[in-house]
């Protein structure tokens, strides 16, 4: 009797705690949500976080207040949510740099597999490479073979060590073969400048950051780094179309948040943030910035960050690449 008791007290506890659990789980979001993103307001992670925050105060009733965490490409906005608590109310925008970071630096203060889970991929837009119209190359092609020709001599701007225009001029010379300079500066804009005063002889930005240039004669668009052509310049070629096959970089965002999050709790942001992303009038905005939506469920999304670290371990490791 006592035993049959015992079993009736403890299926009864255990109800009462899903029960608990549940409800919990179903009053999530009960205060406003923290998206940190890495990066300074304007710049391209931040405008991201934006446009998603937006979208998800919405969805999830309470307000979605982005801050700012510029610093260490990503390092710092990407150890605040790691520390934070795992309760679905620190979240993180970060670009692909997640992604490459553990194999750029030889000490950081997270992990990035052990304590940051991917919740979705929010979005990808891909950059284009830019030449000085002095340099002779109208291809990617002639580029590569220009290169060749002269290791060493040609210069590339990016907007930091480690920052995903380095990194994406750094594949392509690593596919190419190629021996090239980098020139690293403080922000994309000014590595833009670089190339426009010749300070160097071409690099890498965003669409909206090189086409006004490059349609009034100061810069010459070769092609854009993404596996497909963007409908912001649907007239440039692809990289791999123009002169190196395989070649495919499309800079991406993804939503992230605390190891050990329940999963229940990551479910709900996913829902929501997939809610957001296939809205309409937030996938136009997205687009107007130059950007695909992307989205992906919990599990999905996790692979696909664990494809993308692989890939940059190799790559870094055979192309010799440091940031410090």
């Amino acid at each position: 009797m006592h035993r049959h008791l015992l079993r009736t007290v403890m299926a009864i506890s255990v109800a009462v705690g899903i029960g608990i659990a549940d409800a919990g789980s179903a009053a999530y979001p009960e205060r406003p949500v923290r998206i940190v993103a890495a990066s300074a307001p304007g710049g391209g992670t931040d405008i991201i976080a934006r446009l998603l925050a937006n979208k998800l105060s919405e969805v999830l009733k309470q307000q979605a207040i982005v801050d700012n965490r510029a610093g260490g490409g990503g390092q710092i906005a990407t150890d605040t949510v790691a520390k934070a608590a795992p309760d679905g109310y620190t979240l993180l925008v970060q670009g692909n740099g997640i992604s490459y970071t553990t194999y750029l630096y030889k000490k950081l203060p997270f992990d990035v597999k052990r304590d940051v889970v991917a919740v979705t991929m929010v979005g990808s837009q891909p950059f284009v490479l830019a030449v000085h119209p002095s340099v002779p190359a109208t291809s990617i092609a002639e580029l590569v073979q220009l290169a060749k020709a002269k290791p060493g001599e040609l210069r590339f701007s990016s907007g930091g060590i480690g920052g995903s225009s380095h990194l994406g001029t750094e594949l392509l010379r690593y596919r190419a073969g190629v021996d090239m300079l980098h020139v690293p500066y403080k922000g994309t804009g000014p590595g833009v400048t670089a190339i426009l005063n010749r300070e160097v002889h071409l690099g890498m930005a965003g669409v909206g950051t090189v086409l006004p240039h490059s349609q009034g004669g100061k810069l010459r668009a070769l092609a854009v780094t993404g596996a497909k052509r963007s409908p912001a310049a649907p007239d440039l070629p692809t990289i791999a179309e123009n002169g190196l096959p395989g070649y495919a970089y499309d800079v991406w965002y993804g939503l992230f948040a605390p190891a050990n999050t329940p999963r229940d709790v990551l479910a709900r942001i996913n829902a929501a943030a997939t809610e957001a992303l296939r809205d309409p009038e937030t996938v136009k905005r997205f687009a107007a910035a130059g950007v695909d939506v992307m989205g992906g469920g919990v599990e999905e999304s996790n692979r696909y960050l664990r494809t993308e670290m692989a890939t940059w371990e190799k790559v870094i490791r055979e192309a010799g690449i440091r940031a410090d």
